[in-house]
């Protein structure tokens, strides 16, 4: 299984919007709003490191009102 941990700035005031649509993508896990340099946290988990990036590429980073976007991605054996 491969894990990601994905932060997301995104547009003042835009926080909850952003959250709502993310937690519509089904192999989201985890979705928190955070204070510090990010405003969202997102755990991601699916079957292949290929289809983390699909979803981050494809789904997360085209939501409206997202600014930018850092991946950490999990080390297999490693927990």
């Amino acid at each position: 299984m491969a894990v990601a941990y994905v932060l997301i700035n995104c547009e003042l005031g835009s926080e909850q919007t952003v959250i709502n649509q993310v937690k519509q993508i089904a192999e989201v896990k985890e979705v928190r709003g955070v204070f510090g340099a990010y405003d969202i946290l997102v755990k991601i988990e699916t079957a292949s490191v290929e289809r983390l990036r699909e979803i981050i590429t494809w789904k997360i980073r085209k939501i409206d009102k997202i600014r930018s976007t850092l991946t950490l991605m999990g080390v297999e054996g490693q927990a």
